[in-house]
């Protein structure tokens, strides 16, 4: 009997708990999609949204990671995950059946975005806290890379069929009946992650800490981790660089560009086949290039297609060639880092502080979009669109030095909890 359980495992689609899990996430990442472009087709071409009001919503969209991003990971790791992500799963449908009333009786404003993307941002903080934590206990150490690139590929094709959907929605319906599309795909999340059946143990009631103590242990573990650091550097630098340009995005293409929001929708639905081929060759690139060295390569990779965004409307082509190229490449090259650098983490640190840690490095590497969004939109009423978008490349390009400058372009394995010493699997927590 114990000889066969490894074959039952080589494949996560075989395993009960990790469908259910994979399901409602294939669910809830298509809502997300959904909801990425609807909303900011609804604030410009409905509530006619400056570029200063699209910074602000982009940052209210992830100010949560800056706010309560720390609290979070500690609250996490003395909950069940399961619990949590529906829980989440629940605000944010509800707050969007919010949105969808308010835009359907004409009562829907700027504040009104603000409001329900800060509360859904809140809702997110826990669930992505809860999710990265939750893999390894559900699947196990030596299957982590294999879960999170099969959630990668639910991602990337969500963001293949969620914008090209939604674009064909909005040649029908308004944006906010697409929002309500949204509402669904969340309850049906809902009802795919009860279906799991794995129960969690809890650490004992008298082994918990004062909240501020195990904040500290969290940040204390990704601090002393020098590989981790510069890879959460290099993705908190290049989240600042992306949130300018994403302030921007909707701005640039229906307004600068002239095109169509089902234009819009279809570009990024093109270019996110980038992203599921990323989830698609992230293990064997791993084994390729090695599994260390595969971070600088894929953070280089991500600079250099960036140009062809603010250069779209003046190349000799059509401006969708140069989005469809631009985003492509960098959605391909950003889900070979997410990948590998997420795998890492995960079979880096000890079970009992996966929450502290994941929401210790969201702090961090989600913390700067609020700012780059903020910044986004002030570069874009001071500069221009088409400006503001190049300071968002050249921050991304700066990303890499953290990576590039360091031991991880001669590795080729990474460590893992197992082979720490106790002393630096679980650093000083005084």
């Amino acid at each position: 009997m114990t000889a066969e359980a490894p074959a039952r495992r080589r494949s996560l689609a075989r395993d009960h708990d990790f469908r259910a899990l994979w399901a409602g996430d294939a669910f809830g990442q298509l809502g997300a999609q959904l909801a990425m472009l609807a909303i900011p087709v609804l604030a410009v071409n409905t509530l006619a949204a400056t570029a200063w009001e699209m910074g602000a919503l982009t940052a209210a969209e992830s100010a949560a990671f800056l706010l309560i991003g720390l609290p979070a990971g500690a609250w996490v790791d003395r909950l069940r995950k399961r619990r949590v992500l529906i829980g989440a799963d629940l605000v944010r449908a509800t707050v969007l059946a919010a949105v969808v009333a308010c835009a359907l009786t004409d009562t829907l404003t700027m504040p009104i975005l603000y409001a329900a993307a800060l509360v859904m941002s809140c809702a997110t903080v826990f669930f992505d806290v809860a999710h990265q934590s939750y893999v390894p206990s559900l699947v196990g150490l030596d299957h982590v890379v294999e879960g999170n690139a099969k959630l990668q590929a639910t991602a990337s094709v969500a963001q293949v069929a969620g914008p090209a959907l939604g674009g064909q929605l909005l040649r029908f319906v308004s944006a906010g009946a697409v929002v309500g599309v949204n509402v669904v795909t969340y309850l049906l999340s809902i009802v795919f992650v009860s279906r799991i059946r794995a129960v969690e143990e809890l650490p004992p009631r008298e082994d918990r800490k004062p909240i501020l103590h195990e904040i500290r242990e969290g940040l204390a573990f990704v601090l002393h981790q020098p590989l981790l650091v510069r890879m959460v550097a290099c993705t908190s630098i290049g989240n600042l660089g992306w949130s300018v340009i994403s302030a921007l995005e909707t701005l640039f293409v229906l307004r600068v560009l002239g095109l169509s929001p089902a234009a819009l929708g279809t570009a990024l639905s093109a270019a996110s086949v980038g992203g599921l081929l990323g989830a698609l060759v992230g293990e064997r690139a791993a084994r390729l290039v090695g599994e260390a060295r595969l971070i600088p390569v894929s953070a280089l990779a991500m600079v250099a297609p960036g140009v062809l965004v603010p250069l779209a409307g003046v190349l000799p082509w059509p401006p969708m060639i140069s989005l469809v190229v631009g985003l492509g490449l960098t959605f391909f090259s950003m889900v070979v880092y997410n990948i590998a650098t997420v795998s890492f983490r995960q079979r880096l640190c000890p079970p009992r502080l996966l929450g502290r840690m994941n929401a210790s490095v969201r702090f961090i590497v989600w913390g700067s979009m609020p700012v780059g969004g903020l910044l986004g939109g002030w570069l874009g009423a001071w500069l221009g669109v088409v400006p503001a978008l190049w300071v968002g490349v050249v921050i991304s390009a700066a990303s890499t030095l953290p990576v590039v400058l360091s031991p991880l372009v001669t590795m080729t394995t990474l460590p893992r909890y197992e082979e720490q010493p106790v002393e630096q699997a679980a650093p000083q927590t005084s």
